[in-house]
């Protein structure tokens, strides 16, 4: 939404996705706007209308500090990117099931009653794991928010399942950190701003691979 309320298109939308690592410490995330971003990545496409993907919210600030312990240790060196993310007033990690894709692509609608993961092209469970990502990164930018997609050290995946009570067959994605900007993050920053985008020519291929 633009600042008097009216929808912001999808082009604005896209342009002005950024990952943003600073936010303001002490403005809370509403919870109207925290059950959007919810119903936003809930409502992203799902192969075989599985809904395997779900959604581990955080936002007490002792919560929030049991994650920060949990995936990073009481003495990690993050440096100025874990002073940053550690300001953020909203944490949503993001977990997949392949085994509920496995399950739903053995039902009788489907067919594949081995469950074998060779089935499939590629890991689906990801695939919409990532699109849900994506559509809560863009209802954030919706609503005047900023957020950063993350993921947690493969060695410190257990120890975040067992502090949040996560299933083992739960499988982790990463998470989205979700605030108000402070002013100095409102721009792009972090890779974008050390690595040229690469132009078009190089990854648009019409027709052939190459000619």
């Amino acid at each position: 939404m633009t600042a008097t309320g009216a929808p912001t298109g999808l082009p604005q939308l896209l342009r002005r996705r950024r990952m943003l690592r600073r936010y303001d410490p002490v403005r809370p995330v509403p919870q109207e706007a925290v059950e959007a971003l919810l119903q936003a990545g809930l409502g992203s496409p799902s192969a075989g209308f599985t809904q395997g993907i779900s959604f581990l919210v955080v936002e007490t600030e002792p919560d929030r500090a049991d994650f920060w312990q949990a995936s990073t240790g009481a003495h990690s060196a993050g440096g100025r990117w874990l002073e940053g993310m550690r300001t953020a007033p909203l944490l949503i990690m993001v977990w997949t099931s392949e085994v509920a894709y496995l399950d739903r692509y053995a039902a009788p609608d489907k067919g594949w009653t081995d469950r074998d993961p060779e089935h499939w092209s590629a890991p689906y469970w990801f695939v919409d794991a990532g699109m849900a990502t994506m559509a809560i990164l863009l209802s954030a930018v919706d609503r005047e928010l900023g957020a950063c997609f993350f993921g947690v050290p493969p060695e410190r995946v257990n120890r975040v399942r067992k502090v949040f009570g996560v299933p083992s067959e739960q499988l982790s994605v990463g998470v989205i950190s979700v605030g108000y900007p402070v002013k100095s993050q409102t721009e792009a920053s972090g890779s974008p701003t050390r690595r040229a985008r690469r132009p078009q020519t190089e990854l648009v291929h019409r027709g052939r691979w190459q000619a």
